[in-house]
This record gives C-alpha cells, structure tokens and sequence, in this order.
C-alpha cells in the first residue's frame, strides 16, 4: 500500500508547477507590479525632494547688520585708545609683528596693521599692511608699512553689528569652496570621509563596518557615513536612529551624487554642518563658526585652529573648546595627527601645531546685536523698500550709519548715569530709565541709539515707541515762529512773564505757572527762552497763534498730528525721542530738513549694489530765524537753565540746546548739538511716577557725559546772509556803539534792529580813545557791507 505525501514538494514537478503558477497568476503579478510602481514612485519622490530643495537658494540667510566703516585720514579725530578698541571691536589679532592679514601690533600710540579687504558698493577695498601714528586724539601719521610713502585714506572692514534672522533661528555666513582655506578641506576629507572623491554617496566598506558594529549590538552605535551622508542628514532628514531613516538616507545621497558636481557638495556641506549653539540662535557652518569661537573670519585661521573646527564636527557640545577645553584639545590634536598619518601635513608642522594653545575667545562672539534698539531702527526703515522675508533670508549685506564707538560710549554713559541718579534720588532700583539717540549735526546719520538703561539688551525701544510728553524741547517751535516774523518779534521783544489765566472751551480755567513760581515782569525774548518762562513763552504762542505753531513744528519734521490746544505751547504734545531729534535735526543744519537715516547702502550676499541710501536735503526754514534762534540755544546754555554743563565741559563748545522737565518731574529732557554731533536723552519711569528730576538735574547731565566720552567739535554758527550786527543798550534797548556802557552786539534779521540811538555813555572798563576806534569799526563794516551789495 503506497502511502500519500502529506504537503506539495516545491522540489517535485507537481510542487514546481504549483510554484510557477502561484507566482504566475494575475493577482500575484498585479501585487508585484503595485510593488515595483511604489518602490520606483517613492525613489522618485526624494529624487525630487532633493533636486527641488538643493536647487536655487539652499538656506534662509540671515542678514548682516554692519556698522560704518572707519575711515583714517592724516589728522583725523581719533585716539590711538580709541583706534586699538575699534580694531578689538573688529577680532583683529595683536601680535609681536607678524604680519597676518586682519593683525595689529602696537606700540604706545604706534600701530602696525595689516587690513582685511571687504566690498563695498562702490568695490573691493583690498589688504593693506600700514603704520598709523597717533597723538593726543588726533591720527598724526598714516604711512604704507613697506615703502613708507603716506597714506591718504585707509578704510577698514565694517564691524558686524548684529543680524536679521530668519524664523528657525540657525545662524550662518555663507562660504564658497574657494573661500575655504586648504587645509580645512584636507583635515575634513581625511577624518570624516577618506574615500570622498571616489564614491557615489555611500562608502560600502564603511557602512559594512558601522553595520557589523550595530548587529552586534543590537542597536545603531555608530555610524558609516560618507560627507555627502552627513550632508543629506542635516540637510533633508532627522537625527533619528533607525534602519528606515538610513535607507532613505543612502538613497538620496546617491541621488545627489547623481545631480551634483563634489565640489557643490562639499561647499554645501561646509555651510550646512552644525558646529555649536550661541543662545537660540544655531551655530551652522564654518564661515559662522570661526566667528562664533574666534571672532575672526574664516580665511584669518591657522592650522591649529582650522583643525579645532573639523574636530567639532564629531560633536559640537561634547567638544566645546569653552566647557570642555581639556577634551576639545585632545581632539584637536587627534585631528592633526591623522593629517600627518595621511600626508596632508608634516610631523614638524602637526607638533607645532599641537603645541598650540587652544585659541579660542574666551566668550563667545554673541549672535546678539551691539544695539538692538539700532537694529530695530533699522529693520524699520528697510521694511519701506523690503519684504520681511528678503529681510531674513536672502543674505542681504546691510551697511549703516552706527559708529560703534560712539554707541559704546552712549550706552555706557546712559548705564551708568541713571544707576547713579536712581540711587541719588532713592527710587527702587530697576526703576529709572533712560533713552539716547546721537546723530551727525549735518548729515543726520544715526551714529547711536540706547533704547533703555541696558542698552545692549533687546526689549521695549524707548528711543523708536516711548511717546512722553516734551516739556519745554517744544519752546524752540515756539520761538521760531516768532523770529520768522522780524517786523514785530527780535531777539530783544519784551515779552510779558506775568500771572495768565486762559479759559478752555467748556472747561476749568488754565493757569499755567513757571517752574520756579514766580512772576519775572517784562524780560527780553532771548531771556525768556533761555530761563525757559512759561508765561512768557504761552503769551508768544498765542500771540503768533497755535496753528502756526504747531505748522513750525510739521516742517521741523514733526509728522505726528498734534491738535491746537493751548497747553501745547509747553510741551504737552507727546513725541519720542526720535522724532524730537528729527525735530532739532533741522535746527543744527540751518533750517534744512534732512530725514533721519540709519542705512547707507543695501548689498547683495555677493556684494553687489542693490540700493543706495543717499542724503536728502529740503529747506524747510529760512536761514536767517533759524539762526537767531541757534544764538538764543547757546544762551539757553550760556546763561540759562542748561548752564551746569560748563562745570565739566569746555566752555569753546558753545552747545546749542535745550532742557525738558514735565508736570510733576516726570520726564526729563535734553536735547542739545554741538559742530559735529546731535544728541537727545530720556529719562524717565515706565510707570509715568515722578522721578524728582529736571532736565538740567537729569537728561543734561547724561547727555554730558555722552559728549565728554565721545569728544565734541565746537559749534560756530556762521552768519547768513540776511543776518547784520548791531550794538545794543541793553537797560534801553536801542541803538549804541562798540565802547559805550551797557552795550553788547547782537544779530538781527536786516532791517529789524531799532534805529533810534541810545546816549552813549563811556565804559569805564573802554579807554576813551578807543571809543573813536570802535566808531571807525562800525563805519568800516557798514562800508564791507555795502560793498557786498555792490557785487
């Protein structure tokens, strides 16, 4: 009896026919084919993903924020301590001599520099090797270091204010290959990929290896992958461990490889890498990492610095050269050894270089801005030309107006001041603040702005949106008005400083009062700015009328829409710092309105020109008033409430200016300008309680400090035309002559000074014969004057 097999023999013909049919048949062929469709479908999709995302701009830039470059000229005003914080400020390395592109050395007020080339707009501005000489604060000698031939400009690299950044927070300045230093490329090709020219993506040998490791251990522990591998990781996928992920993994990179020339991926990869994280911004590249750790550019590292960099690709924060030097060193070392092992360097230069200290900063370069407030200001004025996402993600190259120096100098002078009046007052501490912005008196360019007592910390920008009510800052407005009305108001009107009382439309009678609570009579116009006296600025106000007022104020660059109430005649408007600089802005240039600008020119990541931002000049005002009215400033300070200055500061300075103080010493102000600089200060409570300070006890005495650190020009107001001496009686107030008593030479719009003659009575401190000579000098200069007519 034969016995039946219990199953199929696939070995048997019967089992190979069952075989050849099961696989044959149509269901099992459609499955395979789904199979085959998705399998060829998903290759396509990442061959896709990675053309589509590698492809046109791979990363969101963040913008670069510079400073103004500086620019050294025989004679110019600075100090040798100022020039060796500014080369600080910039990462230059100060050596015994070497002579290393972005390098100083020093002697006393004697540098020798070697120059890093930057582009501008208008073109690269090369390296140069110079010697620059410096005495009190002024440059005294700018020579070519070889020939020693004088030097009539030196411009350096722009100091890197701040950044731009997009949504995700990584930080990173883009680097071509050719801009990567050889010695980079070899130490990253030799420790991270060896086999990086030959294969397509994937080093077989060593995945075989990494898998070995992994199946033994059950887990994934290390890893076999290739630069471009690494890229594909960071570039297109996750940190995730899996089997899945690495499959994917390896076929994308075989894809780029496919796509792509080695040297696109490399140059990708060195700006892709993560090397670090400062805060919430991500470290990303070595462009952005040599800054971050050495606050140099990539190009101004040496070996043993280049290598610390491809040791960190192992593991940023196992490896930080700051927290854990000792194991970041042993790395680096490690790194330069296999460059010998492996020919990219000799035993001699890898023993040298190992001997090398470390190199680091010992903080690091923060990705934090010198002036958020500035950089807020900024990012403002780009919006008008500029969508957000070009702002930070294009890689825009933004120059600017910042003088570092002077922002450090105001920054630490706003610190400093209210930490020192809030004790003196006894107010809770962290409660006083203060806001400075500083500008050029002629052109308008922003060189610094403190938004709040820290001015290097981001928050609240007091300069840009603390609306505060102006006090007396508003009184200039007040004067001009009059003085551009010659025929009925001079610099010597009486104005009547006697009680008032105003009655508001349905409402309580005003009765404004002055700050001191006395009534002063009938005082000269001149007397009554400088004293700043309320009466007597209300009557003038309402004498010249509110509305024109208020119009002054609108051509001073005021665009704020202030209604005509009375009360604004003494500051109740409320303004920010800001727009009161741009308000005195056009006081310090004569009558011309030039907008407040923090941008100079706009470039393209590779340095291309993209928009200029030119000066803009409009005259708003006739010189002549305006004039007038800058005399009656400097007497604010010469005699009037702005006056404590002078007890520290030279009295050749001759600040043009004028103190603020609110109801109830809430706010104090000053705004003030010498020849060459402008400045507006703050101070006040965000919580609007008083501060018990006036503006001179207050406002004046930071701005004080700001100028005394930052050096001032002397203001010399030049005469326009329009405007003539005349000697004045000052008890009669009319006409007199050089050498009679009492009398004093003051300026008039011509045709406003009076014409009646005062008795003139000899000046005991005047020898008689010199009575005569001063007759002859007022005949001889309305002689020159008449001539001027003439031609």
């Amino acid at each position: 009896m034969s016995s039946q097999p219990s199953q199929k023999d696939s070995s048997s013909p019967v089992g190979r026919n069952w075989f050849a049919r099961g696989w044959g048949s149509p269901a099992v062929r459609y499955v395979l084919l789904m199979l085959l469709l998705a399998v060829v479908g998903y290759i396509a999709y990442l061959d896709h993903t990675v053309r589509s995302q590698f492809e046109g701009n791979r990363w969101a830039l963040p913008a670069q924020v510079y400073a103004r470059p500086l620019e050294l000229v025989p004679d110019a005003r600075i100090s040798g301590t100022q020039f060796a914080e500014e080369l600080q400020m910039l990462g230059y390395r100060q050596t015994g001599g070497e002579r290393l592109t972005g390098s100083y050395a020093r002697n006393g007020n004697e540098f020798q520099v070697v120059t890093r080339p930057f582009t501008f707009g208008d073109g690269r501005e090369s390296s140069v090797a110079l010697r620059a000489v410096f005495s009190g604060d002024r440059l005294v000698s700018l020579q070519h270091l070889g020939s020693g031939k004088p030097l009539a400009l030196a411009r350096f690299d722009p100091v890197l204010i701040g950044k731009i950044y997009p949504a995700h927070n990584e930080d990173r300045v883009f680097v071509r290959l050719k801009e990567v230093p050889a010695p980079l490329i070899k130490a990253l090709l030799v420790v991270e990929d060896r086999n990086f020219r030959e294969h397509h993506g994937v080093d077989p040998i060593a995945v075989a290896r990494a898998l070995w490791v992994d199946v033994r251990a059950r887990e994934m522990v290390q890893g076999g992958s290739t630069l471009t591998q690494q890229l594909v990781k960071n570039f297109f996928l996750s940190n995730e461990r899996t089997m899945t992920r690495k499959l994917k993994e390896a076929i994308m990179s075989w894809q780029l490889e496919w796509h792509y020339e080695k040297d696109e991926i490399l140059e990708a990869y060195c700006n892709e890498i993560y090397l670090g994280q400062s805060g919430k911004h991500a470290i990303h590249g070595f462009g952005r990492a040599s800054w971050f750790y050495f606050r140099r550019p990539l190009s101004d590292l040496q070996l043993p610095e280049l290598a610390l960099l491809v040791g960190l690709v192992r593991g940023p924060s196992y490896y930080d050269p700051r927290r854990h030097p000792v194991r970041a060193l042993a790395r680096r070392n490690q790194v330069l050894q296999i460059m010998a092992e492996q020919g990219g360097i000799t035993d001699a230069q890898a023993r040298a270089a190992q001997a090398a200290p470390l190199g680091v900063t010992a903080k690091a370069a923060s990705s934090a801005a010198l002036s958020p407030a500035f950089i807020d200001l900024v990012r403002r004025q780009l919006r008008r030309d500029y969508q957000e996402q070009d702002l930070n993600s294009a890689g825009l190259q933004i120059l600017t107006t910042l003088d570092p120096l002077v922002q450090n100098a105001v920054a630490g002078a706003i610190k400093s001041r209210v930490e020192s009046l809030e004790k003196q007052q006894r107010l809770p501490a962290g409660s006083l603040e203060g806001a400075a912005i500083v500008t050029s008196s002629d052109g308008g360019e922003v060189l610094a702005v403190a938004g709040g007592r820290d001015a290097d910390s981001a928050g609240f920008n007091r300069v840009l949106d603390a609306r505060r009510p102006i006090g007396s800052l508003v009184k200039p407005a007040v004067y001009l008005t009059a003085l551009a009305n010659p025929k009925k108001y001079t610099l010597i009107s009486l104005l009547d400083d006697g009680p008032l009382t105003l009655k508001n439309p349905g409402g309580q009678p005003w009765r404004p009062s002055n700050y001191d609570r006395q009534f002063h009579g009938w005082v000269p116009l001149k007397t009554a700015l400088a004293r700043s006296y309320n009466l007597a600025t209300v009557r003038l106000g309402m004498g010249v009328g509110v509305k024109n007022v208020l119009h002054t104020m609108a051509s001073l660059g005021v665009k704020e829409k202030l209604k005509p109430y009375p009360s604004v005649l003494l500051g109740a408007a409320e303004l920010t710092p800001f727009e009161v600089t741009q308000m005195y802005q056009t006081l310090a240039s004569g009558g011309f309105n030039t907008p407040l600008r923090a941008i100079r020119e706009v470039l393209s990541r590779e340095g291309k020109p993209l928009r200029s931002y030119d000066v803009t000049v409009k005259q708003a005002f006739d010189p002549a008033p305006v004039y007038l009215l800058n005399r009656a400033l400097q007497d604010v300070m010469h005699s009037g409430t702005g006056v404590s200055l002078y007890s520290r500061a030279p009295w050749s300075w001759s600040v043009a200016g004028k103190t603020g103080t609110t109801d109830d010493l809430r706010d104090s102000w000053f705004a003030g300008f010498t020849g060459d600089r402008l400045a507006v200060v703050w101070m006040g409570r965000d919580d609007n309680r008083s501060t018990g300070l006036s503006g001179a006890t207050g406002a004046l005495q930071a701005w004080g400090d700001v100028m005394l650190r930052i050096g001032a020009q002397p203001l010399r107001l030049e005469a326009p035309k329009g405007i003539e001496w005349v000697w004045i009686d000052q008890q009669t107030r009319l006409r007199s002559m050089e050498g009679c008593a009492g009398a004093v030479q003051m300026p008039f719009m011509r045709g406003s000074a009076p014409a009646a003659m005062a008795p003139c009575f000899e000046d005991p401190a005047t020898p008689a014969d010199d009575v005569g000579d001063a007759l002859n000098n007022a005949v001889n200069k309305a002689v020159d004057w008449l001539d001027e007519v003439v031609q």
